[in-house]
């Protein structure tokens, strides 16, 4: 069966068969190609005059498109980094005692009720250094991988076919 001019397929080999061209956002002319670039335009890319770009699907999934998605729109990204808004809310975890303190060490302790006769707290005047750990934003404010799984397959379309009809 005679694939559709513009049609594109998922092959599950290494190679492009003859009358398609891979799926990999490349310019092609629009003199040599005009039936295909009077279906796809300059959806994809290209200067519309001389040249437009095919389809560009490596590292992407495709999309149905809609009335709030174009036809050639992208969207989504392979790695994302989070702000401290979108980071969910939660809490840590302070753990302290009503008993009397015991030790010095805070290896496995939490803190201590201390007796009434020691003072605990002093007028702030900014020259203690608490642990950066302690009071600071955490994470480390790096993108991480944010896909879908995925199976790469060789994405292609046809450069020469049946002229689709409109119904």
């Amino acid at each position: 069966m005679d694939p559709f001019l513009g049609e594109t397929r998922a092959f599950a080999f290494g190679i492009t068969p003859k009358g398609w061209a891979p799926c990999d956002g490349r310019l092609l002319s629009v003199q040599q190609n005009q039936a295909l670039f009077s279906l796809l335009g300059v959806a994809y890319g290209g200067n519309g005059t001389t040249n437009f770009a095919l389809p560009d699907l490596r590292g992407r999934a495709p999309l149905g498109y809609g009335s709030s998605v174009a036809i050639g729109a992208q969207s989504g990204s392979e790695t994302a980094t989070l702000t401290a808004a979108e980071v969910p809310a939660h809490t840590h975890a302070v753990y302290a005692s009503t008993a009397a303190a015991s030790t010095a060490a805070p290896s496995t302790a939490s803190l201590a009720t201390l007796p009434a006769s020691v003072s605990a707290y002093a007028v702030p005047n900014g020259s203690a250094a608490l642990a950066a750990g302690a009071v600071a934003t955490s994470g480390a404010n790096q993108a991480h991988e944010n896909m879908q799984p995925s199976l790469a397959v060789n994405w292609c379309i046809a450069t020469s076919g049946i002229f689709p009809s409109r119904s």
